[in-house]
């Protein structure tokens, strides 16, 4: 693997990781995951991981089209 490479993780907005952190911790709580307490996931199963990921987003998204549609 190339040191050249970009992160394709990176945040757009650096001050939001927090914020996406807590995201995290409570979606795991809600469907019944356990985060890693050392932070590392290569033992979490990958269903699990695949779950904690898509319900994040759909939040996110649901988050974004609240924004927009108070604007209009």
């Amino acid at each position: 693997m190339s040191s050249n490479r970009r992160n394709s993780n990176s945040l757009v907005v650096p001050q939001a990781k927090s914020a996406l952190e807590q995201m995290k911790y409570e979606v795991a709580q809600e469907l019944g995951i356990q985060i890693p307490a050392d932070g590392y996931y290569g033992n979490m199963a990958t269903r699990d991981a695949g779950s904690l990921g898509g319900y994040i987003t759909r939040r996110l998204v649901q988050i974004a089209e609240q924004q927009i549609g108070g604007r209009f």
